[in-house]
């Protein structure tokens, strides 16, 4: 009998969350307007929040393939990555995803992405994160453990 492999759990990609919350603000926007504006501070953080997301996405990847185990939260790890961006957060990748978020709702001119961020993130924890990181520890053990301790899920 085939063993089903232990991972995170994780049934449906991670960026889709993020895209809902960029689509679902697009649609709110046509409903109720709400203008980001056009000061030029704000494109200013928008291109910010969006070299951040290419470094910290991009740079996550490369870790990712250099240790040779899987970028794709439900397949197994061969190698717990706590180098580059996983020195900051343990989650780099979902802060990138959280970034390209506040640049598209700039870039539409609309509040609404950054205010269904709020639930994204809270969906990305509970759903993704969590077992991500019940995972992590099954996987890794103590190697994991300290590592969480020494590094914010976040920022």
């Amino acid at each position: 009998m085939k063993m089903k492999p232990d991972n995170a759990g994780v049934r449906f990609p991670p960026p889709f969350i993020y895209v809902a919350a960029v689509v679902g603000g697009y649609l709110l926007n046509r409903l109720w307007r709400l203008p980001v504006g056009g000061a030029m501070i704000w494109q200013i953080v928008e291109w910010l929040s969006f070299g951040l997301c290419l470094a910290l996405t991009f740079g996550s990847i490369g870790l990712f393939w250099g240790r040779r185990t899987s970028i794709i939260p439900n397949r197994p790890s061969n190698a717990l990555v706590v180098a580059g961006p996983y020195h900051f957060t343990r989650n780099p990748m979902y802060v990138g995803l959280a970034l390209l978020t506040v640049a598209l709702g700039i870039l539409l001119n609309t509040w609404w992405p950054v205010i269904l961020l709020v639930p994204a993130l809270m969906i990305v924890q509970g759903l993704v994160i969590r077992p991500e990181e019940a995972y992590l520890r099954r996987r890794f053990g103590a190697e994991y453990e300290a590592y969480s301790h020494r590094v914010r899920r976040w920022i």
